[in-house]
């Protein structure tokens, strides 16, 4: 469980926002559950956050213990980042902003998005997010046994 100091109020609305309302981090944190674990990966993302600010996020993510990461084994300069079991816990409220996108705005959605609202179709939100969820853990295990050698 992490700390939380210097937060505006005892509201955990106010305060989850004060941790991750800025416009970057919950992307991330979408885009680590999509398997992105580099740099590179968070860069490509099709929202263009900037080298800058992307260094910015991912030093605050991992102090608020939502990421971490270990070293490549075959090139140390290279960080792969994975959400930790508090990130995974930020999935349902991706899950739900993203039904909600569906419900209420009027838009053409992104071709990686309208998938996976095809793939889940006839499931309910609950099988989706334990499914999805189980995925990134399963995925997560992987990256730690390749990564220690």
């Amino acid at each position: 469980m992490h700390k939380v100091s210097n937060n505006r109020s005892s509201c955990p609305v106010s305060t989850v926002l004060d941790l991750m309302g800025d416009r970057w981090s919950l992307l991330i944190v979408r885009d680590l559950f999509m398997q992105r674990t580099t740099f590179s990966d968070f860069l490509a993302a099709p929202e263009k956050i900037s080298s800058n600010i992307l260094t910015d996020r991912l030093q605050k993510l991992k102090g608020y213990q939502i990421i971490d990461y270990t070293h490549d084994p075959k090139n140390r300069k290279i960080k792969k980042y994975f959400l930790t079991d508090m990130g995974i816990d930020l999935y349902p409220i991706i899950c739900e902003m993203s039904y909600w996108s569906k419900k209420h705005l009027d838009m053409e959605f992104y071709p990686l998005s309208v998938t996976w609202f095809a793939e889940n179709e006839n499931k309910t939100l609950d099988q989706i997010i334990e499914n999805d969820t189980q995925s990134y853990i399963a995925f997560r295990k992987k990256i730690k046994r390749s990564l220690a050698g």
